[in-house]
């Protein structure tokens, strides 16, 4: 016995109220672990080291490109520390996440999650819990 709503519209509605709340943890967490002063300063140096280098290359300036490349070392750190902000969020949510979907699956596989409203006829596909969940979370962003 599942304690968890079964039938359309409850179990529509529990996806969806399940998926917001996912959402929002996940983009609290982001917030508070990572710094958006910082993350904005790398990126706006990447760009324009980026551009530099671009400018470099479409003019044919070799010493500007020697220049550059000494930099690139130090913009590949920035990418690496930008891109370890993103990860600590995914590497914390990923066993927990595992663990809804596992209870998810056991207790929705194979039934129908949502119906589409206005629509007399039988679709010849019902929202599985996979696509419901995918469209929900998207609709919470």
């Amino acid at each position: 016995m599942s304690f968890l709503p079964t039938e359309p519209p409850w179990s529509t509605l529990f996806i969806l109220l399940l998926a917001a709340v996912i959402s929002f943890l996940i983009n609290l967490v982001n917030r508070l672990t990572t710094d958006p002063e910082k993350t904005k300063a790398w990126r706006k140096e990447i760009a324009e080291w980026n551009e530099q280098l671009r400018k470099a290359r479409r003019n044919g300036d070799k010493k500007q490109m020697e220049k550059l490349m000494k930099k690139q070392q130090y913009i590949l750190q920035l990418q690496a520390k930008m891109s370890w902000q993103s990860m600590k969020v995914s590497f914390l949510f990923f066993i927990p996440l595992m663990i809804v979907w596992y209870f998810l699956g056991w207790t929705y596989g194979g039934k129908e999650i949502a119906y589409f409203p206005g629509i007399g006829f039988q679709l010849l596909w019902f929202p599985s819990l996979f696509w419901w969940y995918l469209l929900a979370t998207l609709s919470a962003l």
